[in-house]
């Protein structure tokens, strides 16, 4: 779909606006917002609301065609809910409803008009993102895979988001949001390709396809530099597997050239069997999902690569499968990190932190200014927070860490919200091993924050924070998918240190 900013400050200029159909807001009151009061010059749309023909409630429609003295062909009454300061929910819903009646007409062009300053808590900015991220998500399709295609999408291909002033700001807001659902887009391909396609091989060479349509600098480190730069922690992992692994490394160098850089690093487990330590088979499927860090590192990096960022930013992926054989690692194997720490496996399930651990010590070679871990890492998380928040950790548990404050606030502004987990030395305890330096499990109870303990291990030298995104990255059940989170959270963080 392609998307566009209008300035409409005038009864004049929206009622004279060309398009094939204008949405605008209506609430449970029988109040009009001001764009359909600009568009009711007859009382028409008055009338509609009054005669119970559209209850307001937010998320419901009513299709009025020919209203007299408006040039667009239709217009599309949507409820807004009970109150004129919009509460996020119900813009949400409102804008979700008029998405999918535009997709039933007969038109090509529409324009939003709903009151994208009056949302509770909210700036226009947001509204703005709101609507570009769910046209993009209705219009995703998952059929790439299959011998006969969806449908392609039909009505409305052209949509006008009517501000009160058209400023250099704003479309520049409009340019960021679709450079957001573009990223969240890849992200989503990436997670709902099936593991035989999506392979690490395959990460690596969309890698580098995004460095070439982008100029971002980019290596790929096979398994023989990932031995001499003594990783047994990762290469463990990779060991029952015939894919080989690839450790892939972006740079995005939009800020000034000495300028330390953010890294963001992601785990990428395209497939995890959890090993020798096998998971039961049903929903073993959504385990091609293990790769959602990857993919968010990834998808953000096509967003700020769109945008141009002016900021240095690292990534990297460390991918591979977890598969059993009789070459796999075994519960028990003690094996040597980078940093040169040993760590006792209990447990190969709990693969991702030895991958991450060691991309966590190649980090260090960049000097950066932070460090952000994104990983599909605990299903404790999900057992804590569910669906809607990913699990925020950083090395400090005080209330002013900076770092964690500045996720927390993006995580606000992108509507992909993180929450606060705890960690400290109280979990690396649970860590000990009587063989080796740690291990790769922890004794039972806050699993999530034990999984956090053993990364924090090795983040000793810089600013860092831990995204567990196990409940965020994908849904299950009949919508099954990758969702393209915490693509928004890590763009409108990068954006904000610009």
């Amino acid at each position: 779909m392609d998307f566009s900013i209008k300035a409409f400050d005038t009864k004049n200029t929206l009622t004279a606006a060309k398009s094939g159909c204008i949405a605008v807001a209506v609430f449970e009151n029988k109040k009009l917002s001001e764009a359909a009061k600009a568009l009711d010059l007859n009382g028409e749309i008055a009338a509609a609301v009054k005669s119970g023909d559209i209850s307001g409630k937010a998320g419901t429609t009513l299709l009025l065609r020919g209203v007299a003295g408006v040039s667009a062909a239709r217009v599309l009454l949507v409820g807004m809910g009970a109150d004129e300061a919009v509460s996020e929910k119900s813009f949400a819903s409102a804008v979700t409803s008029a998405l999918k009646t535009f997709a039933t007409l007969g038109a090509q062009d529409a324009i939003i008009a709903f009151p994208v300053e009056n949302v509770k808590e909210r700036d226009l900015a947001w509204s703005v993102r709101s609507i570009v991220v769910a046209a993009a998500d209705a219009e995703f399709r998952t059929d790439g895979q299959k011998s006969k295609k969806d449908p392609a999408p039909t009505g409305v291909r052209k949509l006008a988001i009517a501000v009160p002033q058209a400023t250099p700001q704003v479309k520049a807001v409009l340019a960021q949001a679709q450079a957001i659902a573009n990223g969240m887009g890849l992200t989503k391909e990436l997670g709902n390709l099936s593991p035989n396609v999506c392979t690490p091989t395959y990460l690596a060479n969309t890698a580098k396809k995004l460095g070439a349509d982008y100029g971002f600098d980019i290596e790929v480190l096979d398994r023989k530099q990932l031995e001499a730069l003594k990783m047994g922690s990762f290469l463990s992992v990779t060991r029952g597997s015939e894919e080989p692994p690839k450790f892939i490394v972006l740079k995005h160098n939009g800020g000034k050239k000495n300028e330390a850089p953010v890294v963001l690093i992601g785990k990428g487990i395209t497939f995890d069997s959890g090993g020798i330590s096998l998971k039961p088979g049903p929903g073993m499927d959504e385990m091609k999902y293990d790769m959602g860090g990857a993919g968010s590192v990834l998808g953000t990096f096509r967003a700020i690569g769109e945008m141009n960022l002016k900021l240095n930013v690292v990534g990297i992926v460390a991918a591979c499968e977890n598969m059993p054989s009789g070459r796999a690692t075994k519960p028990g194997d003690i094996v040597t990190a980078m940093n040169g720490l040993t760590i006792e496996i209990l447990n190969t399930d709990a693969e991702g932190r030895l991958v991450l651990a060691d991309a966590l010590t190649y980090a260090e070679r960049f000097k950066p200014a932070a460090v952000v871990n994104v990983a599909t890492l605990t299903g404790a998380c999900i057992v804590a927070l569910g669906h809607h928040n990913s699990g925020l950790f950083t090395r400090h548990d005080d209330i002013h860490n900076a770092l964690a404050d500045e996720l927390m606030d993006a995580g606000k502004q992108a509507g992909d919200t993180a929450w606060r987990l705890p960690i400290g030395e109280q979990y690396n305890e649970q860590l000990k091993s009587n063989f080796a330096d740690l291990a790769n499990i922890g004794t039972p109870g806050g699993a999530s924050c034990t999984a956090a303990a053993f990364l924090e291990n090795f983040t000793r030298n810089y600013t860092w924070a831990h995204l567990d995104i196990a409940g965020t990255a994908w849904k299950s059940g009949a919508s099954k998918g990758a969702t393209g989170r915490p693509v928004p959270l890590l763009t409108t963080f990068l954006l904000n240190r610009v």
